[in-house]
Order: structure tokens, then sequence, then C-alpha cells
């Protein structure tokens, strides 16, 4: 039996995590794979599709300026649905916690077609921490049939939640697996000059001196923006200020309610590089060149551990808990003594850098869709 699937997302952190799943049922003889892109995010999504060689199927290029949630649901739900009814799929598979996740996975529901939830079982138990993503993923585990929990943990919310056992597997993420195959591209097909022409000589020859500290820096959560990236911005100025041998390297997201309080508070000091958002590639290679990372992604809290890098976490809940109580990751929330205080911690002591840069990665060591296939070629081969 061949399993016809369409695979679904629609933002960058989904296409990277899903990138090794379609390469995966693209070589698998027993799946006859289909991609449908939302584009919900359009040019950063592009990047990944372009890094990872994959070519959507359909795509829905819902993205407009303005658009809010309901833009978004009623899109990717009324899209989806002429795919699913054209394609008839066996399976469809959605990724995480995004509203295309969430409307994707409700429109197979209405088609009565199965749907696989990869990163299935992330809870912070607060509807408005993180917002929406947090109600998307606890709706989408309502109703999906097949649950890949990245670790023991999530898989244990499942079940609380009533999900049956025998639907929820354990598999490790996998963004480990593609954070995996980027690092093996990243080697073999980029030299020191395409860094060096990417990030310019001066930023590039800073980057790589092992004199100075760099810190990488991501932020763009909804329930940030205000009060909390006023704080975020106030550390970071205070902290460079103090510290003329650090390099914060911001790759600002396109969100003008990150950008304008970003640019207002950094964008005159000499130690804070505010830079473009960086194809998946040059985030990573950064990533791996960074001595510490100060974020609020859910994505980066389970590669940096991987790269042996220390994650400072700029949120006061986490669906990620295994990582903090791995000692991978600090939560500081947005508190800018917190922050700075984090910071000051890891760069200045030897000690405490070393614990959370040696801690293992709870997320998996990067077999996880081989995990995920094996388990389904199972279920429809039993």
């Amino acid at each position: 039996m061949t399993v016809r699937t369409l695979t679904v997302f629609g933002t960058r952190p989904e296409a990277i995590k899903m990138a090794p799943l379609v390469i995966g049922l693209e070589n698998h003889q027993d799946f006859e794979s289909h991609v449908c892109v939302t584009a919900q995010h359009r040019e950063m999504l592009d990047q990944v599709l372009s890094f990872f060689d994959i070519q959507p199927d359909f795509d829905l290029d819902i993205m407009q300026p303005g658009q809010d949630l309901h833009d978004v649901t009623v899109k990717v739900l009324l899209g989806i649905r002429d795919v699913l009814r054209d394609l008839k799929p066996d399976l469809v598979f959605v990724h995480g916690d995004t509203t295309t996740c969430f409307a994707s996975a409700l429109a197979a529901f209405y088609e009565d077609i199965p749907v696989a939830h990869i990163e299935a079982g992330l809870r912070t138990w607060d509807l408005g921490a993180p917002f929406p993503e947090e109600l998307n993923r606890s709706i989408v585990g309502r109703f999906a049939e097949f649950h890949f929990a990245p670790t023991q943990s999530a898989r244990d919310n499942l079940l609380r939640e009533g999900v049956p056992q025998d639907m929820v597997w354990v598999t490790g993420n996998t963004v480990i697996d593609a954070l995996l195959m980027a690092t093996d591209r990243i080697e073999a097909q980029y030299s020191e000059e395409h860094w060096s022409d990417r990030f310019g000589e001066d930023l590039f020859r800073k980057i790589i001196n092992p004199t100075n500290d760099i810190i990488l820096v991501t932020g763009h959560r909804r329930e940030n923006f205000g009060d909390g990236f006023e704080r975020i911005c106030q550390a970071i100025a205070e902290s460079a200020a103090r510290n003329e041998h650090w390099t914060f390297i911001y790759p600002v997201h396109l969100n003008p309610n990150v950008q304008d309080p970003v640019k207002t508070s950094l964008g005159e000091l000499d130690n804070v590089h505010l830079i473009d958002p960086l194809e998946y590639e040059s985030f990573i290679w950064l990533m791996n060149n960074a001595d510490v990372i100060l974020t609020d992604s859910g994505g980066v809290q389970e590669e940096a551990p991987s790269l042996g890098k220390p994650v400072l976490v700029m949120r006061d809940v986490t669906e990620r808990p295994e990582a903090v109580n791995a000692g991978t990751v600090k939560l500081v929330g947005t508190n800018q003594d917190a922050i700075m205080a984090g910071l000051e911690d890891l760069l200045n002591r030897d000690d405490a850098y070393e614990v959370m840069s040696r801690a293992s990665n709870p997320y998996g060591q990067g077999d996880a869709v081989p995990q995920i296939l094996a388990e389904l070629y199972d279920h429809y081969h039993s």
C-alpha cells in the first residue's frame, strides 16, 4: 500500500522542521509525497525551500500586508479545503502551533482525513503565552490521529489530556534532523570568503575574532510587543555600554512592532549590529559562531544545545521545560536586570558557561524522521 501524504507548512520555522520529513517521504517508496505551503511567511519561507531543494506542489500564497489572525485563518482554511478535495490524501502532516497548522488540521478534520501532528504535546497551560500558539496546538492535539511528541514530557501532556497512549510516539524533534543536515551542507558548500561577503568584512572579522564575545539576539513574540521590547532593548543597550568587547548581533524581525523600538533604542550603538533577517544557512553559521544566544524563539531553544551554545530565553514561561530542566537554557523573561545578570554570569564566569554549554540536548540526536516514518509504515502495513 502506498500512502498518499500532504505536508503543509507556511512559516520559516515550520519549513525548517518539516524539511527533513519532506525529504524522508520523497525517498521512501511506500509514501507518495505532496507539499503545500501557505506562505504565511513568504520571503523567509522561500529561503528555506531553496536551501533544502523543496518544490511545493501547491502554494496558497496568502501573505498580504496588514493581515491579522482572522485573515490568515480564513485564507488557510479555505485554501487547504480546495487542495484536499483535489488531491484526496490519505494523511495530512502539520507541524507545531502556527495558524497554518491549526487551520490546515481543521480543514483535514472537516474532510475526514487523518492528521499527523509533528512536535505534538508542547504546553504552557497559559492560553496567553505564547499567543495564539498555545491554543492552536492544544486544539490540534484534540483531533489529530497521530501524535509525534519530541520528548517524554510532551507525551505526558497528551496522555493527561486523554489522547490514547498507542497513538503517541516520542521521536525527538525534527529540528535536530534539520540542523545536522544543514551543518553538513554548510561545511561542504560555503567558504570563509562566502561568509565575509555575506556579513561584510568588518562584521565577519568581529564574529571570528576569539577575543570578542558574540551575543546573538532574536526576538519577535507578540506577547513581548510594547513594554517587553522596550525592556529588552534597554538591557542590551546598557550591557553593550558596560562591555565594549561584547558584540551584539540582532537580525531584526520585519514586524514594525519589533523594528521600531529596536532601531530607535539600539540603532546608534557601535557594538550592536542590527541586520536584516537571515536566511537559514546564515543563521545557523552565526549561531554556531556565537558565544551566547538571547532569544524568545522556541526553535532556537532546541537547536542551540546541539551546538553547545547557552541560551537565555526572554519569556516568562516556556513550552519547552525539558531544556530548562536539562540546564541548556535559562528563563530571564523581559526583565532588564535579569537579562543583564544572565549575560554577565555566562560571559564572566567560566564555570557557569561550561555547565550550560556542555549540558545534553533533551530534543534528540537527529533521528526523529526515521522514527516517524517507521511508525507510520507499521501502522499502514500491519
